[in-house]
């Protein structure tokens, strides 16, 4: 047996990133995160006894008895404030004395003692060294992901309330999925906001659950009676924000036209949520900050002022400077939320969720030979892939891919060949095109490098920008304020 040589120093690696690492009372944790045999154990944790060096433990399938010589090693379901025991791992394939587990300065050091043959990322061992990241896979019965978690999650601050109970591993009464330290911190933040009655900022990457979020704080309002009104802001034409955010007389600005209460209108005594805010361009921003201070505002074609009592929900992926700063500063509370490179943990609760509900709503999908009789058969290779993905897109990019993994499966278990992530623009050589690339993601400086190449002239831009029309670069170059022959995108008419 290896020991080691260490004492008395916690097991929080050199190199990890992750956030609750700087915890004091952070320790190295198991996260089960597939099973065989017992399913509905996903998401469970088995903490190395107080993280500390030269403790060395066993896991296997029996739980801990007098005669041990060496303490056991179980599973919890770990929750803010509570640790529910739920013993070892069930399965025959398993042995009584399966690892030992002991901790060292660059995470924990592995050893199989027992039948079931040990992969570590994927590779046959006897023994390793296991750090933040890894996974451990008792060959065909159990999928084990190393990550670092408080010794105990906070519970919830003194004056916010605990969401109701749910069903471990499974959406909460929000419809949100997570059991990790970056989910309980996000429920957290959205039980404090919910109840406020302040204008709101969301952000996070695309596919991270913005528009999810924005309704749990519409649903824990005051407001959450009334149905939210939602609106995608890049969908509005410029010339018609205005129009579509305030509304309009009778026959104005044309004769037959019908008078529209507008978004605004519509959200009276209810929530607005814009997502993808920041693309409204920032002049038109500006004529959202007398409403969001006072509520007051005119239909277009009207003298009159109205008033409308609603809370602005906005969201976006792009950093705060896409803002201005005097609307920034009437969105008083700011989100962000956690993408699923920063919460993997959750991965494997978030595709029983997807596929439970694709099954739901296609009654011949619940025939096919991986999904009997409710249980769904996701192959340990496709749930490594998932947990050691780079994700852009996140859930949509997650759901994309079991929807293939669905259609191309043709044995016992849901399986499929990943497609390679897409390449970020920012990897892109400066003169390489961007094609396929969706705009709000080429950085300015590349665009005002191929503008100041062509001299200004937008024709050949945009097309060797592989942007889809000209008007996408002008939205860009006044939003960026870039140079455009000599004057900045702020000049542009």
């Amino acid at each position: 047996m290896r020991r080691s040589e260490h004492a008395d120093t916690r097991t929080i690696s050199d190199g990890d990133v992750l956030p609750v690492e700087t915890d004091p009372q952070a320790v190295t944790a198991l996260v089960l995160v597939w099973s065989r045999e017992e399913p509905e154990r996903m998401g469970e944790v088995c903490l190395v006894p107080g993280g500390y060096y030269g403790v060395t433990v066993r896991m296997g399938r029996a739980p801990g008895a007098a005669g041990d010589i060496l303490p056991r090693a179980e599973f919890c379901r770990q929750r803010p404030g509570m640790m529910v025991p739920t013993g070892p791992l069930n399965s025959m394939r398993i042995s009584r004395d399966q690892l030992e587990i002991s901790a060292e300065r660059t995470g924990l050091w592995v050893r199989n003692i027992g039948r079931c043959p040990l992969l570590h990322n994927g590779n046959p061992v006897q023994e390793a060294t296991i750090r933040t990241g890894d996974l451990l896979e008792l060959k065909g019965q159990a999928l084990i992901y190393c990550a670092q978690r408080p010794a105990t999650l906070p519970a919830f601050a003194p004056g916010i309330p605990a969401p109701a109970p749910h069903r471990f591993g499974y959406a909460d009464g929000l419809g949100m999925v997570g059991e990790s330290l970056a989910s309980w911190a996000l429920r957290e933040r959205i039980q404090f906001v919910g109840p406020r009655a302040v204008h709101v900022l969301i952000r996070g990457g695309s596919g991270t659950g913005k528009e999810l979020v924005a309704q749990a704080i519409h649903q824990l309002s005051s407001r959450g009676r009334k149905q939210m009104i939602s609106r995608n802001a890049a969908t509005i034409p410029e010339s018609l924000i205005d129009a579509e955010l305030f509304g309009n007389a009778r026959n104005y600005p044309n004769p037959g036209m019908a008078e529209r209460a507008g978004l605004v209108g519509e959200a009276d005594g209810s929530t607005l949520f814009l997502d993808e805010f920041a693309e409204i361009p920032p002049a038109m921003q500006a004529h959202l900050l007398r409403v969001l201070d006072q509520g007051e505002y005119h239909r277009l074609g009207e003298s009159k002022p109205r008033r409308a009592d609603f809370r602005l929900i906005a969201a976006t992926n792009r950093p705060e400077s896409a803002l201005k700063e005097d609307v920034l500063a009437r969105l008083r509370i700011r989100l962000e939320l956690p993408d699923l490179n920063q919460r993997r943990e959750d991965i494997p609760l978030l595709v029983r969720h997807i596929l439970k509900r694709i099954v739901a709503e296609d009654s011949q999908l619940s025939a096919r030979c991986f999904f009997p009789d409710g249980t769904l058969r996701v192959s340990p290779t496709l749930m490594s892939a998932l947990l050691t993905r780079q994700w852009s897109t996140h859930i949509r990019e997650l759901e994309a891919i079991l929807w293939t993994a669905i259609s191309d499966s043709r044995g016992d278990w849901l399986e499929v060949q990943l497609p390679q992530p897409p390449v970020s623009p920012t990897t892109v050589e400066a003169d390489g095109p961007h094609k396929g690339v969706d705009p709000l993601t080429v950085p300015a400086e590349h665009i005002q490098a191929v503008l100041d190449k062509h001299g200004g002239r937008q024709e050949p831009t945009w097309k060797e920008l592989g942007f889809s029309s000209r008007h996408v670069l002008t939205r860009l170059v006044r939003r960026y304020g870039l140079r455009v022959k000599g004057r900045t995108g702020e000049d542009e008419d």
